[in-house]
């Protein structure tokens, strides 16, 4: 069987065609960065007017790089929420049409569980059950994962995502949107402990998540000491250093909670080469293994809607005509495909 994966949630277009015999056969992404370059974070508006100008065109241009037509297409799959409403509706109002127009299953897909389930796309697939800390710009959450479908968070930001903290603290530091890895690459050339921030909420029991007062207080060290490349690269040492300590803290604890051995990780922080790096130290040292998806595959892609829109089809689990979206979509309210 072969899906169609749609995925417009936020500032990407992705679309993607799987084969679950062949896997992944093609792959197509538009990133809005330059749209929304000139006012330093994401505009709802423009990001979905965006997405209606290219969902389209990147569909052919997938059919065509996979060699197929709308004949070969068993399913569609849209992103349906989490996620920006306007945004949300483009996919959702393409992706049902077109298979009602195809005469094809729809499958509404949940961002975070298509987050959750990119590793499956790559060689290395962890089993289940697992542990996945899922980190981007909208979202951090400690979720266990038994199965498809069947989830219990453990943790989540009670304000700022770590993608988005990344991104305030970069912009704080003058730099482009979209900030986060910019301030990763200044980070680089910091001077470990010159500062130190505080790591949130680890001296408390409990697996939730806070990053709002860490990006204040690099806040007041940026007007106070920042007025210099080196300081500034300074400050963007210690803050990586304390959101990197912040989740592998949370991560070893998670993982001694439930006694698991498997850690998914997942989302835009996810490509993030120093909190790999300390994960893989977490998991070497406590007899287990982390796993990743591709770097291009972090961010948000058609390529894991597709992947989740294709476990949904095979347990039988389809849209009704009805066209919705979902801008808040609890994770744990999914219903697992083995039932």
């Amino acid at each position: 069987m072969r899906i169609l994966g749609i995925e417009t949630s936020c500032d990407e277009t992705g679309i993607a065609i799987y084969d679950d015999q062949l896997g992944l056969l093609s792959h197509q992404l538009y990133s809005q960065v330059a749209v929304h370059a000139d006012y330093g974070g994401v505009v709802p508006e423009l990001a979905s007017r965006d997405h209606v100008r290219k969902t389209i065109p990147l569909i052919k241009e997938a059919l065509a790089a996979a060699n197929c037509t709308k004949d070969d297409i068993d399913a569609i799959a849209f992103t349906a929420g989490p996620g920006l409403v306007g945004a949300l509706l483009v996919g959702s109002c393409i992706g049902r049409s077109l298979a009602f127009a195809w005469d094809k299953p729809a499958i509404a897909v949940h961002h975070m569980e298509g987050h959750l389930l990119a590793p499956m796309l790559e060689e290395n697939k962890p089993e289940f059950p697992f542990l996945a800390l899922l980190v981007s710009g909208g979202h951090t959450l400690m979720v266990q994962v038994d199965n498809i479908g069947e989830y219990t968070v453990l943790g989540e930001s009670i304000d700022d995502a770590a993608g988005e903290a990344f991104d305030k603290t970069a912009k704080l530091l003058g730099l482009d949107y979209p900030g986060g890895p910019r301030l990763a690459k200044m980070a680089e050339n910091g001077v470990e402990g010159r500062f130190v921030f505080p790591r949130p909420m680890t001296n408390k029991p409990g697996l939730d998540f806070s990053f709002s007062g860490l990006k204040t207080a690099a806040a007041i060290t940026i007007a106070k000491e920042g007025d210099d490349a080196q300081t500034q690269a300074d400050i963007a040492r210690a803050f990586q250093d304390a959101v990197i300590d912040t989740i592998a803290i949370k991560c070893k604890r998670a993982l001694k909670q439930t006694g698991l051995k498997r850690l998914v990780v997942a989302g835009g922080v996810s490509a993030n080469t120093s909190l790999r790096e300390q994960l893989a130290i977490l998991m070497k040292n406590n007899g287990g293994e982390a796993f990743y998806p591709r770097n291009e595959f972090c961010t948000d892609n058609g390529a894991m809607i597709a992947y989740a829109g294709m476990q949904r089809l095979k347990a039988g689990q389809f849209e009704p005509l009805a066209i919705k979206a979902k801008p808040r979509w609890p994770l744990e309210t999914l219903v697992s495909t083995s039932t």
